[in-house]
Parts: C-alpha cells; structure tokens; sequence
C-alpha cells in the first residue's frame, strides 16, 4: 500500500480540508464588512472573461481584449445612469402623485364591496391615517439620494469609504480580467495529485451551473424585464417601466415576478384607466412573457443545470442576509449551487459505498405462464 493510500493519510487529507473551509468561513465573517467591492469585482470578472477569451482567440492580447472589454462595461454603465435612473426618477413621482387616488379607490369602490361580502366597516380600517403616512413616506424618498449624498459628506471617513469602494471596483475587475487564467492555472498546480481529478471535475461542474445562474438567469430577467416593459407601454400604462423592470428582478424566484408584476400591473391601470377591459391586455402580457421564458428563453439561456427549488432561492437570500448582511446577500445563491453540487456528488458516493447496502438483486427469470414450468423445457 503506498503512503497515499493509507487510511490514516487520507484522513489527514479530509481533515485539512475541513480546516481550510472552516478558515475560509472565520475569515468571510471577519472581513465581511470590506468584502463587497472584491465580491462585486469578482463577479464582473467571472461574467466577462468568456467575452475576453473569446477576443482573445481572435489573435488579440490579453491586455487589448481587458481594455476592449472594460470599455464596454463603462460605456452600458454610463447609459444605464444616464438614461434608465432618470426615467426611474420621474415614475416614482408619477407614483406618489397617485396614491391619493389609490386611497380613494379602496375608499369608494372597493371598500364598501367588503362591507357587502365581509361586513367591513368604514371605520374598521384607518384610511387618513394611512393616506398620510403614505403620502409622507414617498415625499420623503424623493429626497433619498440627496439625504445619502448628505450622511455620505457628512462624515469624513464615510466619504473615503464610498470613494474607495468606488475606485477598487473597476481597478480590481480590471486586474482580475487581466490574469483569470493564470490565477485559476496556479490554484489547479497547488491541488494535492491524489485530489486533483476529483476537484477539477467538481469544479466545472459547480462553474457550469453557476455560470448557468449568473449568466442565464440574469439575462433572463433582463429579458423579461424588457418584455413587461415594452408590453405594459404598449398597453398605455404609465408605470410601465418601473413595474417591468421589478417584476423582472423578482424574476431571480420562479414565478415571483409574475405575481408582484401582474397584480401591480392591474392595480395601476385600474386606478389610470377606471376599467376592467385594460386588465385583459395586462394579463395577456403578462402571459406571453411567460409563454417566452418557459417554451424559449429559460431553455436556451438557463437549461436545467440550477436545479434550486423556489424555497431554496428564497431561503439562501433570507439566511446570506441574516448571517453576512449585503456580502451575504451576494454570495447566497451562487453559494446555494456550489453546495447543491456538492451535496449531489456526496449523494452518488453514498449510494455507491456500503454503507447504503447492496442493491436489490434483478430477477433472475421472466414470470413464466400459467401452467408452463419456468425452465420452459422441450
């Protein structure tokens, strides 16, 4: 037996494995408060390295391929500012200008259907009290940028904070762009040799299905982010673009983007239009655009690699939050696919090893006919 094989070596293996992962969580939860430009870097690395490689096998270098592909990040970076914040902007004004009409549609229409089918009283439900502090509320978060830009420059260290995030950011993607190869080359060189198979075949998979996630899931919520905008504007309604583009972010959780789409949807252009017929286009929008994630876009961009149930999703945001704050946030659903893959190699191993027993034996023979010996004999 070579020293490689000896139980007593593998143990210690597996033991420095378990030590390392437990270093590697100490440490996340330490330095989880600086943590969030790195994360955010190395998330635009690993999404744009496939757009450099490709350039690169163009005959290009490295270096030319990085700025290329660096330049085209800032350019879609500046026109989402430019363009996509101000007409943000200007629904959430389009917003709180009509929530006093919200009110007084649940006052005069739907209030007193409740008093018929629920006895409801009008003074069961507070709504001036509720009128108010809504109206408060959305004045105020109009103001909300100027009143982080004042806390922000309020505070010396604060500013050089927000500053420092922001320089790191673009400096740090463009390093890591730059030596992806070579960082992932020397990680593969320092594996033990009896793991190395074992980590490099579980590492593309677990690359195949986060890529799966970071790359298809988001453009399929860009996609039908797009899809509902472009359809509730056709349809005339003015907080088009705002509820398009919150139903496609609720899309990262199957079929949350539908509900909290479609009823917002239908909510505003009962209050706009004052008819039930708009409510039919709403639903036929929304419809299609699921029709176009599930018969073409989830297919093609996603295929079934995640495998991440709803309630995982939801889980994995709530816990990464609870237990790491926003850099929790960040990590929880890609984090929740490494695991998944993991598991799902532990599971095979499991049902292999003997632990799980023999598996049940195959008859031997058909089931003969009735009357007819199973030897089938002359």
């Amino acid at each position: 037996m070579s020293e490689e094989d000896k139980p007593s070596t593998r143990m210690m293996q597996r033991l420095a494995g378990l030590g390392l992962l437990l270093v590697a969580g100490l440490l996340l939860h330490l330095l989880a408060p600086i943590l969030m430009p790195f994360l955010v870097a190395t998330a635009l690395a690993y999404l744009w390295d496939p757009a450099v490689d490709r350039l690169e096998r163009l005959g290009m270098g490295r270096g030319l391929c990085v700025s290329l592909v660096f330049f085209l990040m800032s350019l879609l970076l500046i026109l989402l500012v430019l363009v996509l914040v101000p007409l943000l902007g200007r629904q959430m004004h389009v917003v709180a200008a009509k929530v006093p009409l919200a009110i007084d549609w649940f006052k005069l229409s739907l209030l007193p259907w409740l008093e018929g089918q629920f006895n409801v009283g009008a003074g069961d439900i507070p709504l001036e009290k509720i009128k108010q502090a809504l109206m408060a509320n959305w004045q105020s978060a109009g103001g909300v940028a100027q009143g982080l830009l004042v806390s922000a420059t309020s505070s010396s260290l604060v500013l050089l904070g927000w500053i420092a995030n922001l320089v790191l950011i673009p400096v740090v993607t463009f390093y890591l762009l730059r030596d992806w190869d070579v960082m992932l080359a020397n990680v593969r060189g320092t594996l033990p040799r009896a793991w190395e198979p074992t980590v490099v075949a579980l590492a593309c998979e677990c690359d195949e299905v986060v890529s799966a996630f970071l790359r298809g899931q988001l453009l399929v919520m860009l996609a039908l982010g797009v899809c509902y905008t472009v359809g509730l504007m056709l349809v005339g309604l003015d907080l088009a673009l705002l509820i398009g583009m919150l139903a496609g972010l609720a899309a990262i959780v199957p079929y949350l983007g539908l509900l909290l789409g479609i009823s917002a949807a239908s909510v505003a252009a009962l209050l706009q239009f004052g008819d039930w017929l708009p409510l039919l286009w709403v639903a036929l929008v929304f419809t299609l655009a699921q029709l176009l994630e599930g018969m073409y876009l989830t297919p093609k961009l996603v295929g079934d690699r995640i495998g991440l149930h709803p309630v995982v999703v939801i889980f994995a945001v709530m816990a990464g939050g609870q237990l790491f704050g926003f850099t929790g946030v960040l990590l929880a659903l890609p984090v929740s696919a490494v695991i998944m893959v993991l598991l799902r190699h532990a599971h095979d191993r499991y049902r292999s090893s003997s632990l799980y027993g023999p598996a049940a034996a195959e008859p031997v023979a058909e089931e003969s006919a009735p009357g007819v010996p199973a030897g089938g004999g002359d």
